[in-house]
């Protein structure tokens, strides 16, 4: 309808987030304006994590564990027009959902992101620039013929958004995928318009530089990455290990 605004649906993918959860609940709820949706998907948490959702009025599904099958169903699920996919480890802008609106109102974008600025136990300003490159010079290496029409490489912790019919329409994520998910959403909303990463930062979590160290995550990072674009995929979740 004219002069109205679209709708937008945050889904969130989860797994055992109960230490992550609290503070995004609290910045989730000073959203001005607020979304119209927030679904949580839970794909097996065995702490409170589910406990919190539902403290928190959020809707709440069950889904086979993995992103990439979680964030289908919260897609699916949704109802509103736009999706933003949050990390549950990554905070927003207070504005974030007027951003996704002024940023898909251009219909040449079929998905976009914000930038993300790693931070926690402190700031990791390497690992936030290498991420920011990444974008880049991800798709010379692995797409280069997307690489030509500018389509940016973009990852989970930069909270992506896209119209939900455009979601559908190109099959979601790939079902198997647990991790690198979002490279492929990428790829295949390249077909659709461009990719773009918006000038407005969300903070996401440095727990695994602090798990693993800045060399040894930023090597995890790029071999997953390689991995992905030389197809193997079976692989990856052996060189991706959890951290909560």
């Amino acid at each position: 309808m004219s002069g109205v605004s679209p709708s937008i649906a945050l889904v969130i993918p989860l797994l055992d987030e109960e230490v992550a959860l609290p503070a995004l609940i609290q910045t989730l709820a000073t959203l001005d304006p607020p979304p119209a949706e927030i679904i949580a998907v839970d794909g097996g948490s065995m702490d409170g994590t589910a406990a919190l959702v539902r403290a928190a009025g959020w809707q709440l599904l069950a889904s086979e564990k993995g992103r990439a099958r979680q964030i289908n169903a919260g897609v699916e699920a949704a109802s509103a027009d736009l999706v933003c996919v949050l990390h549950a480890d990554t905070i927003p802008p207070p504005d974030m959902i007027q951003v996704i609106r002024e940023t898909l109102a251009d219909p040449k974008i079929a998905l976009a992101s914000f930038t993300p600025l790693i931070c926690g136990t402190k700031t990791r300003w390497f690992t936030s620039a290498h991420n920011f490159i990444k974008t880049w010079y991800a798709p010379l290496i692995t797409r280069p013929h997307h690489f030509v029409r500018g389509v940016r490489l973009l990852f989970g912790d930069h909270a992506m958004f896209f119209r939900r019919a455009d979601f559908l329409e190109i099959g979601g994520c790939t079902p198997g995928d647990a991790i690198m998910e979002e490279a492929d959403l990428c790829v295949k909303f390249a077909a659709l318009g461009r990719t773009k990463m918006v000038r407005r930062v969300v903070r996401t979590s440095d727990r695994r530089i602090a798990a693993w160290g800045p060399l040894k995550a930023n090597w995890i990072y790029f071999k997953v990455g390689m991995l992905w674009a030389f197809g193997m995929r079976d692989r990856m979740g052996a060189h991706y290990p959890d951290v909560r």
